[in-house]
C-alpha cells in the first residue's frame, strides 16, 4: 500500500476498549496521525471512528464511550437476554442497537470512502478462517469483526457467516507491516501488560486458555519484524485484573481513558515520539 509510514493498530476487549480512547489521546496531543488503521473487534469500531476523520476521532470517541456505549449496545435485562437467547437458541443480544450506534457515530457508508485506508478483520464461520475487509459497506464489516461468539449473532455477510476478529488476530500488527507501515503505533486494552499464570480455579482454565490464544499470534508478529520497522505498544497503565466476563460494566470507563492517556503520553515524550 503506497503512501502508508504511520499505522494504527486497535486490538479487541470490549469493554475494555476505553483504554484505546486514552491513548488515542496521548497520540494527538503528541501530534501523531495515522496513515492507515488496522482493527479487530471493539478495536475495528474505535479505528473506524479515527479512519473517518482523524481530527474529530477523540472528541467523538471520548463522547461515545463516556455515553455508555456498551449499555446502549448490549442492553437487555437478564429477562431479556434468556429471552434471546431462548428465542435464538445462540446469544443474547440482538445486533440492531450496536449497529445503530456505529451507523450514527461514523456516517460513512463504504470503506473505501473513509479518510484514512482502513481494514478490519473477523473470523468466517465456513472458512475457518481469516478475512479482511478492505472495501464494500463499512458498518456490516465492522459488526462482524465485533460479533463476539455467544453474545451477539454472527453477521452474514455474502452468504458467509462471521464471528469476532479476535478470534483469529487479536492485535493485528503483522497485517500493518505487510501492508507497509514502518511506524506502528499499537493500542489494545490492557491485558497484555499482565504476564499470565498458571490457573489455580476451574473457572479461571478457560480464561487461560482463551489468553493463550489470544497472545500467540501478536507474540509471533513482534519476534519476526522485519528491519526498520518501529512498533511503539502504548501502556493502559492497567494494574488490576481485566476480565472481559463483566462486559456491560461501563463503571470505569472515565478511569480506563484517563489511566491510559497518563501512561501512554508518559511513553510518547519518553521515547521522542
Amino acid at each position: 500500500m503506497r503512501g502508508v509510514e504511520t499505522a494504527f493498530v486497535l486490538g479487541g476487549g470490549g469493554v475494555l476498549g476505553a483504554h484505546e480512547v486514552g491513548m488515542l489521546q496521548a497520540l494527538d496531543a503528541a501530534g501523531i496521525r495515522p496513515d492507515l488503521v488496522v482493527g479487530t473487534s471493539v478495536g475495528a469500531l474505535n479505528g473506524a471512528v479515527i479512519a473517518a476523520g482523524p481530527g474529530e476521532a477523540v472528541e467523538r470517541l471520548t463522547g461515545l464511550w463516556r455515553s455508555d456505549i456498551v449499555r446502549t449496545a448490549f442492553a437487555g435485562s437478564w429477562v431479556a437476554r434468556l429471552s434471546t437467547l431462548a428465542r435464538t437458541g445462540t446469544h443474547l443480544h440482538p445486533v440492531g442497537p450496536l449497529r445503530d450506534v456505529l451507523a450514527e457515530t461514523v456516517r460513512v457508508g463504504r470503506i473505501e470512502e473513509l479518510a484514512v485506508p482502513f481494514q478490519c478483520v473477523a473470523a468466517s464461520v465456513e472458512r475457518a478462517a481469516a478475512h479482511w475487509f478492505t472495501t464494500g459497506p463499512l458498518v456490516p464489516a465492522v459488526l462482524a469483526s465485533c460479533a463476539v461468539p455467544g453474545l451477539l449473532p454472527p453477521v452474514v455477510i455474502g452468504g458467509e457467516h462471521f464471528y469476532d476478529g479476535g478470534l483469529v488476530h487479536s492485535i493485528p500488527v503483522g497485517r500493518a507491516v505487510r501492508l507497509g507501515a514502518r511506524r506502528v503505533f499499537v493500542l489494545h486494552v490492557g491485558r497484555i501488560e499482565r504476564p499470565l499464570t498458571a490457573p489455580r480455579r476451574f473457572w479461571e482454565v478457560g480464561m487461560v486458555a482463551f489468553e493463550i490464544a489470544r497472545r500467540h499470534r501478536f507474540a509471533e508478529d513482534m519476534a519476526s519484524l522485519p528491519p526498520g520497522v518501529e512498533v511503539h505498544v502504548l501502556p493502559a497503565g492497567a494494574t488490576g485484573p481485566l476480565s472481559p466476563l463483566r462486559y456491560r460494566d461501563g463503571a470505569q470507563v472515565s478511569e480506563c481513558i484517563e489511566r491510559a492517556y497518563r501512561a501512554s503520553a508518559g511513553y510518547l515524550s519518553d521515547h521522542g515520539c
